[in-house]
């Protein structure tokens, strides 16, 4: 025990105020660069969050650049506190081989979140329908994609199912078509209920007329005669889709109500046959 007080005794204050002063420089600079990084994350999504540019790119490079500075703080650092940092980067060049296969899934997401932004299927605040889930954009992270669904719950999305399955970018186009499917019954005349259903969605007012109506007979069912009824529109958002949807089988129901139209709902007719008791030999 004395000759360990002795060893600490021999120590020079000056260079423990070194050290101390390396290690609260490495702090420093690793505190400062998460302001900064922050700072400029901030700045980067601010200036680029206007109608000309893309929010997109504006949120996934501002994510990009702090973590980049993060990690040369990082590096810088462990320079300032005595490490290497060329052996340091060598060390974790050697790990990052055994890190890697461990990160598969994680480095995947990162690639994926790459093509993403280079590929752009599809934009923050456009609907989607991708990995099993519909919804509008929130944004696009490193790692994962958030979506905001139909009824405004959050769903959190890795990039790599993303990229990896069929992405359907419901409001790409201006375009789109509204169908509706209904069934007439079969002593109604076809080229009436072929008159009457197209006359419903004429009645659409927001309509592309120089497309017309569509009317198709789809099948010969076995309770009903089935149509689909298509008409297309220049939507303003989704809910412009799921409203012109509804106006369009209001439509159809009540111009088949007024024409005196039924349209049947399956049904199945149960026949009884009557079987006298006894037999031949009866008495």
């Amino acid at each position: 025990m004395e000759a360990l007080l002795e060893q600490l005794s021999n120590i020079e204050v000056s260079t423990v105020v070194f050290y101390a002063g390396r290690l609260a420089a490495a702090i420093g600079i690793f505190v400062i660069a998460r302001w900064i990084g922050g700072r400029l994350r901030d700045t980067v999504r601010s200036m680029l969050d206007k109608p000309e540019y893309d929010k997109t790119l504006a949120r996934f490079g501002g994510n990009l650049l702090y973590y980049a500075i993060i990690i040369l703080a990082v590096l810088a650092a462990l320079s300032t506190v005595g490490v290497e940092v060329a052996s340091f980067i060598a060390i974790l060049a050697a790990a990052g081989f055994a890190v890697g296969l461990a990160l598969q899934g994680t480095l995947a997401n990162f690639a994926a979140g790459v093509m993403l932004l280079v590929f752009r299927p599809f934009d923050v605040d456009d609907v989607v329908e991708v990995g099993g889930e519909r919804g509008r954009v929130r944004d696009i992270q490193l790692f994962y994609t958030r979506l905001n669904t139909m009824d405004n719950q959050l769903v959190i999305i890795p990039n790599s199912d993303v990229f990896g399955s069929s992405i359907r970018n419901v409001l790409y186009n201006d375009e789109l078509r509204v169908a509706c499917e209904v069934g007439t019954d079969y002593p109604a005349d076809l080229d009436e209920a072929r008159a009457i259903i197209k006359q419903a969605g004429e009645t659409i007012d927001e309509r592309i007329e120089e497309r017309g109506v569509q009317v198709l007979l789809t099948e010969l069912g076995g309770s009903s005669i089935n149509w689909e009824v298509r008409v297309w529109i220049r939507p303003n958002g989704y809910g412009d889709l799921l409203r012109v949807r509804d106006e369009l089988a209001r439509a159809v129901k009540y111009e088949l109500d007024a024409a005196d139209i039924g349209i049947p709902y399956p049904q199945m007719d149960v026949h009884l046959d009557r079987v006298d008791a006894g037999g031949d030999g009866a008495a």
